[in-house]
């Protein structure tokens, strides 16, 4: 959904040499914005001589445009060259910096270089589109040649558009990058992150170019607790990684570390992304709401690990870094094996997984499964255990409706044989949709 805001000015000849601004008012929910403008630019004088004639266009009028956000930063300047600019958080015309869309007082920035002596006049259309939520595949724990990877951002990058990604998180080990270091692809939003790497844990700390201060390096859990409680003040979103994984599983105490996260799974679906996987129902059934997040882990392929294996799957509203941050730490995901893997939706009334509300008689939850193949298994699992609903006859998708029996949560997994004689593994697997007691 779009809405257009039109404006006039009249700039006098006597402005002729400065600058000033236009304000313009952004409401809420605005994923991006597109402005347009245009004048008289050039005299239309059309002379005639013998056997022919000749329409003079000379340039009387030169306005300069850019445009500042609420915070009172330039966004962008483009002198006289572009009669039409983008922005949005994910991308923006070159010359302007992709900028999250804010709400309050943006400004146009107007630059009177040449005006004629009638003066002029200019015309200002700008539009905005909403927000809307829709379904964004990612990868959110990747390594480049920065660290221990073999390909570069922009390899990886293509890599990943390729593979059908909406977006990468890049998370080289104790390495910072900053967003003027990502490269451009339309179509990928690219995050930037780091993972913090210890012989006690790793953690990812995602969408803020510094999350800390100093070195990655300390020997307690007094010397960590600074870098996590710093990463989460200067809003990252922080994951705990493969808490299981051997020789590099997660030692620190998780009830001391702040975090938004916590990646069960990781690569292929294997005995400690399982052990992972019984931690979190714990955790749950416990009354904590953690919501749970995968990752390939990737540094290059080998016939089990790939970009997007495992991907997770979030309902954000736009491919800004912001709202992708913001869906994953509201736990509005789940996380499937491939990025052609089987795809979830649940919902009770406007709830949706992550999201909590009170528990009464006649609740409901409404399952979506798609990309199922026959044989696959849908369980939904609760504070009381699994409890298989469907087992597919055929390739097909299925719509089912659990009745909520009793507060806690709901959560579902696709179970799937992957290779005769391998018992079956969790294909998906989303975040509960919790039910609060009264």
């Amino acid at each position: 959904m779009s809405n257009l805001k039109i404006f006039d000015i009249t700039i006098e000849p006597s402005q002729q040499g400065s600058y000033f601004t236009v304000p313009f008012q952004v409401p809420p929910g605005i994923e991006s914005l597109s402005l347009k403008y245009h004048y008289p630019r050039r005299d239309n004088a059309r002379e005639t001589f013998e056997n022919g004639s000749f329409n003079a266009q000379p340039e009387i009028c030169i306005i300069d445009l850019g445009l500042i956000d609420p915070h009172g930063e330039q966004v962008g300047a483009s002198g006289s060259d572009k009669s039409e600019i983008f922005i949005s958080e994910a991308l923006a015309t070159p010359g302007y910096r992709p900028t999250r869309i804010e709400p309050g007082e943006w400004q146009v920035l107007v630059g009177a270089y040449k005006v004629p002596p009638a003066g002029t006049r200019v015309h200002y259309e700008i539009t905005f589109t909403q927000k809307y939520t829709r379904l964004l595949k990612g990868d959110l724990h990747t390594h480049t040649l920065a660290s221990d990877g073999v390909h570069s951002l922009e390899e990886l990058a293509i890599k990943a558009l390729r593979s059908g990604l909406d977006f990468l998180a890049v998370t080289d080990h104790n390495q910072m990058i900053s967003y003027d270091a990502l490269p451009h692809q339309p179509g990928l939003t690219i995050i930037p992150g780091i993972e913090w790497t210890h012989y006690q844990g790793h953690a990812n700390f995602l969408g803020v170019e510094r999350p800390y201060d100093g070195s990655f390096a300390c020997n307690s859990l007094a010397e960590a607790l600074p870098r996590f409680q710093s990463a989460r003040e200067r809003g990252a979103l922080i994951t705990i990684n493969h808490p299981f994984e051997p020789d590099c599983g997660f030692l620190f105490d998780m009830h001391t570390l702040p975090f938004d996260c916590l990646e069960v799974w990781n690569g292929p679906m294997r005995e400690p992304n399982l052990k992972s996987l019984g931690m979190w129902q714990q955790m749950l059934i416990s009354g904590r709401k953690i919501p749970v997040i995968g990752g390939s882990d990737y540094h290059r392929d080998t016939p089990f690990i790939f970009l997007g294996g495992p991907t997770t799957c979030t309902y954000a509203g736009s491919g800004g870094v912001s709202d992708i941050l913001q869906a994953l730490r509201s736990g509005h995901t789940f996380i499937t094996f491939a990025p052609n893997g089987p795809t979830l939706e649940m919902a009770a009334g406007e709830a949706i997984m992550g999201d909590s509300l009170a528990w009464a008689e006649g609740l409901q939850v409404n399952i979506k499964a798609c990309g199922l193949k026959a044989g696959d298994v849908v369980q939904v699992i609760t504070r009381q255990g699994a409890e298989t609903i469907f087992k597919a006859p055929a390739d097909g998708e299925m719509e089912y409706q659990y009745p909520v029996r009793v507060a806690g949560f709901v959560r579902v997994e696709i179970l799937r044989t992957f290779l005769p004689g391998i018992p079956m593994l969790p294909a998906a697997l989303s975040n509960p949709i919790y039910f609060d007691a009264r």
